[in-house]
């Protein structure tokens, strides 16, 4: 089995223009990633998937294969899927451009579902959920069967309850959703080729487009909390938990 790791990263970000390129502790976001992803021990191949000449340098500086990939791609599921298509692989791992502390552990934890089950669509990751992010519409909540898999994803606190959530258990029965996937790769090419989904517009979250196709979705618990770079509020908040750690 043939697993490559795919790190998408464009420019024209909405809310933070040119993160990739960021500094963070003298070291550009970019290169944060990458040296994390650097460490997995699962994965056969490392890409990422950019649109600009700038992150293409600061890629390569650091020793990544780079693929450049059309401006106009809408998601960074379809931003892989272009960068992987004519590649030999089985599995796909998109590591978000924008998780700066991302772990060689964390991307073998997905790769390794596809060890285990072949057959599986995708995999993700998930945490215990807090009060206050449940019921934040900026934090997605996933709940799952008994096999862990995902039955749904949703910005609002789900399962919905009748009674008290803490009474009803709610925290426990829904988890925040990290959003790292691993795919086949058979899988991916069906996912970019449909349509979005109504539920996937109406949530704006294309993993609802995967479930709406029939996909089975492994959700890994896990325990560390994300600290994704959304916005520049973000990367000042993550400077100073790095000095806190002496980082």
């Amino acid at each position: 089995m043939k697993i490559v790791g795919v790190i998408p990263a464009r420019y024209g970000s909405t809310r933070f223009p040119g993160k990739p390129l960021v500094n963070l502790k003298g070291r550009p976001l970019i290169q944060w990633t990458i040296e994390g992803a650097k460490k997995s021990r699962l994965l056969n191949d490392l890409i990422v998937a950019t649109d600009d000449e700038r992150i293409k340098a600061a890629a390569e500086a650091v020793g990544a294969k780079v693929v450049m990939t059309a401006s106009e791609l809408p998601t960074g599921s379809d931003r892989i899927h272009a960068a992987i298509k004519d590649i030999s692989c089985d599995v796909v791992v998109n590591i978000q451009g924008d998780e700066p502390l991302v772990t060689g552990e964390l991307i073998d934890r997905l790769a390794q579902v596809f060890v285990n089950e072949p057959t599986m669509d995708m995999a993700t990751l998930a945490h215990p959920i807090s009060e206050e992010e449940l019921q934040s519409p900026n934090a997605v909540k996933v709940v799952m069967n008994h096999k862990d898999e995902a039955l749904y994803f949703s910005r609002y606190a789900i399962p919905y309850s009748r009674s008290k959530a803490s009474e009803m258990g709610t925290y426990e029965g829904c988890l925040k959703h990290i959003g790292m996937y691993a795919y086949s790769k058979i899988f991916l090419k069906e996912f970019c080729e449909a349509p979005p989904a109504l539920i996937e517009k109406a949530e704006s979250l294309e993993q609802l487009r995967a479930l709406y196709l029939g996909a089975k979705i492994k959700v890994i618990r896990v325990k560390e909390a994300s600290l994704g770079v959304d916005t520049p509020e973000d990367l000042v908040r993550l400077e100073k938990l790095l000095s806190q750690q002496g980082m």
